[in-house]
């Protein structure tokens, strides 16, 4: 999809937008990599920080699987240092979301949520992806204080606590197999009495011993409170309505996340769940000279180390796409 030519605006409209040569949507692991890469490749790129700058990681209190911090690292302060190696190089960042973005004709267009407009030649998207959560108040009030939304993340921290793992597709499965490597027994959670999943990880999750299921169930209320972290669940039987007590020390929500890919619908090609199509073994979408990286075109491995990889990859693309144009 080549962009068209835009034609000329206004004096109004052209005083009225800020331009840059390269914007960034998006300020995780992802965003901030790709930001490094390009600043120093004297792009001057500006980041667009998004409703949640830093983005999961802000709200994630241990990182002990990043490359490079030997004793392990605050979500928050792994998201500063990355920050301040950008701007170090001279990134510029905006602070606000973009609400509406025009990809049809170049330069392209961005309206954030404070009034700013900004135009630019090339745009890498790094939005990210948000974890679905039960949306329940002891829920948002234990999280990081025994529940979590990754498995690999943080499963290491729960050695030897028996665990719940709520869902019942392939990532319930898979969460619950992974966590099996610590916990001493993990009971997984789900509303029906059949599973979503695929035959193979249902048959893998069945056969395990440390794997039990609690059928036409759903989480009423997480027990515990921020000083002792998870204590229990009060777990609620579809069918009679009757509660029990479930005794676990961690719970990990694994039904799905939602790419946070909206303002591109329509502009940008994206699969049956949003996550943006990139071509084979790049970060090139659908629109010429826009890029994709991190968790908004990564449904399959969410990590920290792997959207900042893909972060490096997306700033190399641009800078040689405009290059090429230049």
């Amino acid at each position: 999809m080549e962009p068209q030519a835009a034609e000329p605006q206004s004096k109004e409209a052209q005083g009225a937008a800020e331009h840059h040569k390269l914007i960034i949507l998006g300020s995780g692991p992802a965003g901030l990599t790709a930001a490094l890469y390009a600043a120093r490749a004297n792009l001057e790129p500006v980041v667009v920080s998004g409703n949640e700058p830093g983005g999961q990681l802000t709200i994630t209190t241990d990182v002990e699987n990043y490359p490079g911090y030997v004793e392990g690292v605050q979500g928050p302060d792994m998201m500063r240092d990355f920050r301040q190696q950008a701007e170090r190089f001279g990134t510029l960042f905006k602070a606000g979301n973009a609400e509406k973005v025009e990809l049809s004709q170049r330069p392209f267009t961005l309206y954030l949520d404070k009034g700013d407009v900004l135009t630019c030649d090339a745009l890498i998207v790094s939005t990210g992806a948000s974890a679905r959560w039960l949306e329940i108040e002891s829920e948002r009030r234990l999280r990081n204080r025994g529940v979590s939304a990754c498995a690999t993340c943080d499963g290491f921290f729960f050695r030897g606590k028996p665990l719940a793992v709520v869902g019942g597709g392939d990532t319930a499965m898979e969460e619950a197999l992974f966590l099996t490597n610590f916990a001493t027994k993990v009971t997984i959670v789900h509303r029906r009495a059949e599973l979503r999943a695929s035959k193979v990880m249902q048959e893998r999750a069945r056969k395990h011993e440390k794997i039990e299921f609690a059928w036409n169930s759903t989480v009423d209320e997480v027990l515990g409170d921020e000083e002792r972290g998870v204590t229990g669940l009060a777990l609620r039987d579809t069918q009679s309505g009757e509660t029990r007590t479930l005794e676990v020390e961690g719970l990990f929500v694994a039904i799905g996340h939602v790419p946070n890919t909206g303002v591109l619908q329509g502009q940008l090609d994206l699969d049956e769940q949003g996550y943006i199509l990139t071509q084979p073994h790049s970060t090139h979408t659908s629109a010429e000279g826009v890029f994709a990286c991190g968790d908004a075109a990564d449904k399959i491995y969410r990590q920290a180390v792997t959207a900042a990889g893909t972060g490096c990859m997306a700033a190399m693309d641009a800078e040689r796409w405009l290059a090429a144009r230049e």
